[in-house]
């Protein structure tokens, strides 16, 4: 299997950055927005490459969570999409390998990610812990719960002893969906 390269947006090509939205347009069909592109560009990239085709990628974005009273300079997974024809391959790994090894250099007090079920697996498999505390929002009118997100947010604590799964999470504001 072909390594993951990293880089950050500004280091991708415009040809690049087309190729990435593509495969995620692809991958995710009408679900895949301008604002979930607009979230998943602006940090670092891991990509699967091979003979020229993107066959996989992954971001992480940085974020500011609430928690415990506390801002949490978190590492934020976008935009984890792989191939049709080439799934089950463990290519969604190696990007999250590529990506958790950002995460995991010290920049970062937490990791996160929104998903559904049937990607839970790949993310629980890896470590990242479902946060089953209520999930809010600092939105422009104040905080606001969102009940329809629980269940549905993951982290990855960085340092020990990490946060209080239980408690609130509470993410910034950002168009589209917020988690």
């Amino acid at each position: 299997m072909p390594e993951p390269r990293t880089a950050h947006t500004s280091d991708l090509t415009s040809a690049e950055l087309a190729t990435i939205r593509a495969l995620l347009d692809d991958a995710f069909g009408d679900r895949f927005t301008d604002d979930d592109w607009d979230h998943a560009v602006g940090g670092m990239h891991a990509m699967v490459w091979e003979d020229g085709v993107l066959l996989a990628h992954g971001s992480l974005v940085q974020r500011r969570l609430l928690h415990g009273g506390r801002a949490l300079r978190t590492g934020y997974v976008e935009a984890v999409a792989v191939r049709a024809d080439r799934r089950r391959e463990g290519l969604a790994s190696a990007v999250m390998t590529a990506l958790e090894g950002v995460l995991l250099r010290g920049a970062y007090e937490l990791g996160a990610l929104g998903s559904g079920e049937a990607a839970a697996p790949l993310y629980t498999g890896r470590g990242w812990r479902l946060w089953r505390g209520p999930l809010s929002v600092l939105a422009p009118s104040g905080m606001r719960r969102i009940p329809e997100e629980d269940g549905s947010v993951y982290v990855l604590p960085v340092a020990a002893p990490g946060p209080d799964l239980d408690g609130e999470l509470v993410c910034d504001w950002r168009p589209g969906d917020v988690w």
